[in-house]
């Protein structure tokens, strides 16, 4: 059972992949689009570009990706992480990805058996996983993956089925507020913007999945972690201390241990 977890994870990392890749891209697409609707420009016709097409292919020669080629992980190693047209390297995000989206499959599985819980909760790390990959990239976090989260996390909790309804709801405003009240202030004293809404909203989302009381820890994890994320992209990475940084795969990362095992972080109520 627990090689088929880890192959169905790996497929879906695929897919997962996919997803990070081109849903900003699509996003922007629209935006442009919209922008032109409202100033009277004439629309700038393109090809079609969604989650299906184009089909795969080598950004650099744009070779289409075989069946063999499309295997999640084994086709990146068996090809030494290269494409076979070109030769040109393939980047590790995908596979990294795929290798995450398997783990995060595997722990689901490890807590709550082959039950629809573990659906249910690996589906949500999943869309952590893929948050925190846009937001690397990007320094953003589509409203299309946090508020879709957020009001999972409310239905999936109706009849109480991770932490009771009151609390999953609490948890949502609070954890919207909370990092509000913190990016606000700094906000209006210095002119710059501290934390985007997306973090705001992702908080909200996780509290809404693992309660009002796992709130402490997971801002208190992140914050941890995002300081040494820091620390260490400055001194190894050579970054400048204004250089804006990811908060998003902070919150995902403590946000999943929250949601895992709900006493598992620092501060966390009941820990």
């Amino acid at each position: 059972m627990d090689a088929l977890v880890l192959l169905m994870g790996l497929l879906v990392g695929s897919f997962l992949g996919l997803v990070s890749h081109r849903l900003p891209v699509m996003l922007e697409r629209s935006w442009r689009a919209q922008c032109a609707a409202i100033s009277g420009a004439n629309p700038v016709a393109g090809e079609t570009y969604n989650l299906w097409r184009p089909a795969s292919h080598c950004p650099h020669c744009n070779h289409r990706l075989g069946p063999l080629e499309n295997v999640p992980l084994l086709s990146w190693l068996a090809q030494g992480g290269r494409c076979r047209a070109c030769q040109a390297p393939i980047g590790w995000r995908e596979p990294a990805i795929e290798l995450a989206s398997a783990a995060l499959a595997w722990l689901a599985y490890w807590r709550y058996g082959a039950t629809l819980d573990a659906a249910l909760v690996a589906a949500c790390l999943w869309t952590l996983l893929v948050a925190s990959s846009i937001d690397l990239q990007r320094q953003w976090l589509p409203d299309q993956l946090t508020l879709p989260l957020l009001w999972t996390g409310l239905l999936v909790n109706l009849d109480g089925r991770f932490i009771p309804l009151d609390e999953a709801v609490l948890g949502a405003a609070a954890g919207y507020l909370v990092l509000w009240a913190v990016s606000m202030p700094f906000q209006w004293l210095t002119g710059r913007e501290g934390m985007g809404e997306g973090d705001f909203k992702l908080l909200a989302a996780i509290g809404a999945w693992a309660g009002w009381q796992a709130l402490p820890g997971v801002v208190l994890t992140s914050s941890i972690l995002g300081v040494a994320w820091g620390l260490a992209a400055i001194t190894l990475l050579k970054r400048s201390r204004g250089e804006p940084m990811p908060f998003g795969p902070m919150l995902s990362l403590a946000g999943g241990i929250a949601i895992l095992v709900p006493t598992a972080l620092p501060g966390a109520f009941g820990a």
